[in-house]
């Protein structure tokens, strides 16, 4: 793995990935990021005690061999701007929705560029990022890439840069669809009788024993749905009211509508 790891921005995916390499032993000391606000900077140097966290772009940044772009896609021309001449020799790791690699290649001067689509799970380790490589990006540099991004999560390679979008329609904006459902669910507790807090508990644990099942099974995801759909029974009516009222076909439209969106985004930021 590179020696020195910068990051430009420092908000919620950067504190992720920072916190997954301090726990698996990288030392602090190897890392710094660019932080100008400065309310985050005092926030990142409590959570992370000796890292350095620069306001702006500073020389020490040419000594990275790998570059992390975790700012706002709206952000990231006015943040790349002084950094341009320091990150050229880096290895370049994007996590930001919506800036295409050209883009990023044009700012920093780099052939050697990866694109990440990570979610929110990878706050607590469990989350699961879709990766494109430029053509430059060597195997090596793969390697590197999934071992930065290991601590919080798994990883995806995809071969076209365009997936990313469907990969940010499907898992990037996917945990704001499972929360959604999980209201619902819990606002029908609260109706049947039940706590919020005992609806919130029962939907969650259920959708995550759900999920964990899914992802252990050999069974598809219909055939594991028909295992507990008996003809007549409870989850019978309700995947009868849901087939009825439209759902699976409301949730299709959803995530390809979140798809044309980052489309939009890369059009208007990422070019």
């Amino acid at each position: 793995m590179s020696s020195s790891i910068a990051f430009i921005g420092g908000g919620n995916m950067a504190s992720a990935i920072l916190g997954g390499l301090l726990r698996a032993g990288r030392p602090v000391g190897s890392l710094q990021v660019v932080e100008p606000f400065e309310a985050q900077r005092e926030r990142l140097a409590q959570q992370f005690p000796g890292l350095r966290c620069l306001a702006g772009a500073e020389a020490s940044l040419a000594q990275a061999g790998l570059v992390v772009w975790a700012v706002k896609p709206q952000l990231f021309a006015e943040a790349a701007a002084p950094c341009a001449g320091l990150v050229g020799g880096a290895l370049q790791l994007s996590v930001m929705a919506g800036i295409r690699s050209t883009a990023i290649v044009r700012a920093t001067g780099s052939e050697r560029v990866v694109r990440a689509m990570p979610n929110t799970p990878a706050l607590i380790g469990r989350g699961i990022a879709g990766l494109y490589a430029r053509a430059a990006v060597s195997p090596a540099d793969r390697v590197e890439v999934e071992a930065v991004l290991a601590p919080t999560g798994a990883t995806l390679w995809v071969e076209g840069e365009d997936d990313l979008d469907a990969v940010t329609a499907l898992s990037g904006s996917g945990p704001a669809y499972f929360f959604y459902v999980v209201e619902a669910m819990m606002t029908a507790a609260q109706q049947m009788g039940l706590s919020a807090e005992q609806g919130r508990r029962l939907a969650l644990a259920t959708c995550g024993g759900a999920a964990a099942l899914g992802l252990q099974s050999e069974d598809s995801p219909t055939l594991l749905r028909e295992k507990v759909t008996s003809k007549g029974g409870t989850t019978h009516a309700a995947i009868s009211s849901l087939q009825a009222e439209g759902v699976g076909e409301a949730i299709q439209r959803a995530v390809l509508a979140a798809q044309r969106r980052a489309r939009e985004l890369g059009d208007e930021f990422g070019n």
